[in-house]
């Protein structure tokens, strides 16, 4: 039986279950006078008793699943002949995967060596016994627990309680997953970084204005060679990014007043779900609109007003000069793209404003233009930070549109017809392919990953004192 199967099993049980509690409370309510004299409603009962069942079922499965191949494994070792017993950790591993592939019918003795065969035969016994041991033990469990909550259904007990108190648990532990998950990464890449600048010193790092990472190929080398210089990774990513924030800020903005104040219904209908249409567009496709569309076009102007200024004597258009990949095209389209996010967010945040306000400056004479400006606005502020903060996170999260439209040079300028690129396009080349995990170079993509992850900090912190100050001027 296959692990899916047994789980539409339990489910199923569970379901039983639920409805013999239910039914159980029902028939104990009738001789104290109905279900108002029970300690508890019976969906209560009903799903206690389901949750007696489900819940024991469910850990013998995962900690079956979980310690399975590692018991069997350690009982398959002490099979083995002894000169195997003696090899490394490495060695030993590499002797266990040739048993388990001879197990499954990859290879044979003969080419493993016959001293192998009670090793051989111990994990397939071992196995087939854990396949038809582990449905039997959880359906015990299940219908263990089925009845251990049958008894439980009582008109005194409170079965509510009992529900509730799981009920919490469950959201407790789903946070603190979420917690540590988070924990984990930062820590994972805290400790990969801090092996960065063991190999290339940190104001090397953070003040540098060159970037080139390379692979030490002599010996002597430390580990370290090229250039790892942040801030043309920094300056692309913030520059870019304000390109996109400065056109999806303002058109994001504007939709969403319209929408939420001046559209009629039948507009609204219309315009919202088609404007949404644009975040559900995979980010390669704007990356291939803004490669051979917008960047051609921005080219094509720039020379026309690079041949117009050298035909009227202006020097500053005569001398300019558009690269085929910049940030002023990567910039243009990750703004549409993100449009969808400041005015969705800033819609249902202007229409969560209470409409007391609203009446109340209608009553003391402000027109609409007014009451938007001095009332709405100000009270949705901390929500249309939140929806601004999203979209700047996702600005510059974004690989794929720079990596198609601004190019991979790093080169520290803050001229949008330059081609720049970003931290993360970055951390994404460093990562791509055979790539040593001891190199300055590979340990360079965990450093970038933690100077992003401290320039979101920096923006959310910055995000909640304008919320803070803003929810006590309102609250």
């Amino acid at each position: 039986m296959n692990l899916s199967t047994l789980l539409l099993i339990i489910l199923a049980g569970s379901a039983v279950a639920y409805f013999l509690g239910y039914t159980r409370s029902q028939q104990i309510a009738k001789p104290i006078g109905g279900v108002r004299n029970l300690a508890a409603l019976p969906t209560y009962y009903a799903s206690m008793m389901s949750l007696w069942a489900l819940i024991p079922a469910l850990i013998v499965l995962f900690l079956w699943t979980v310690l399975d191949g590692s018991i069997i494994t350690s009982l398959v070792k002490s099979s083995l002949p002894t000169e195997a017993k003696q090899l490394s950790d490495e060695s030993l591993g590499l002797v266990m995967s040739q048993v388990y592939n001879v197990s499954q019918g990859i290879g044979s003795l003969d080419t493993l060596g016959q001293e192998y065969g009670p090793a051989v035969e111990r994990l397939n016994s071992l196995s087939s016994l854990s396949a038809k041991a582990m449905p039997v033990l959880t359906i015990l469990v299940l219908i263990i627990g089925a009845i251990l909550g049958l008894r439980a259904v009582k008109p005194t007990n409170n079965a509510r309680y009992a529900v509730e108190k799981v009920f919490n648990v469950m959201l407790f532990v789903c946070s603190s997953i979420a917690i540590f998950t988070t924990f984990g990464i930062v820590f994972s890449v805290l400790f990969e970084s801090l092996n960065f600048f063991q190999k290339v010193p940190f104001f090397d790092f953070l003040l540098g204005t060159h970037w080139s990472p390379q692979i030490a190929i002599r010996a002597d080398q430390a580990g370290a060679s090229g250039s790892f210089g942040v801030i043309p990774l920094i300056v692309g990513t913030l520059l870019i990014s304000f390109i996109a924030l400065l056109i999806a800020v303002p058109v994001g903005l504007m939709s969403a007043i319209y929408l939420s104040e001046y559209a009629s219904a039948r507009v609204r209908g219309i315009v919202k779900p088609a404007l949404e249409v644009l975040a559900g567009v995979p980010t390669v496709v704007y990356g291939f609109f803004a490669a051979l569309t917008v960047a051609p076009a921005i080219r094509r102007y720039g020379d026309q007003l690079r041949d117009w200024g050298a035909e009227n004597d202006i020097s500053f258009l005569a001398n300019l000069a558009v690269s085929s990949e910049s940030a002023l095209a990567a910039g243009l389209v990750m703004g549409v793209m993100i449009i969808p996010f400041v005015s969705s967010l800033s819609d249902d945040v202007i229409n969560a404003v209470p409409q007391s306000l609203r009446d109340g400056s209608y009553g003391l004479g402000a027109t609409q233009s007014e009451t938007i400006k001095k009332v709405i606005f100000p009270a949705a502020l901390p929500g249309v930070v939140g929806g601004v903060l999203l979209a700047a996170s996702r600005a510059i999260g974004e690989t794929m549109i720079v990596v198609m439209a601004a190019g991979l040079a790093a080169n520290l300028t803050v001229n949008p017809l330059d081609a720049v690129t970003t931290v993360t396009v970055q951390i994404v080349t460093l990562l791509v392919g055979d790539q040593e995990f001891d190199s300055a170079k590979t340990l360079a993509a965990f450093a970038l990953g933690l100077f992003l992850f401290v320039i979101t900090l920096a923006l959310n912190v910055i995000a909640l004192k304008v919320v803070k100050k803003y929810r006590e001027q309102y609250d």
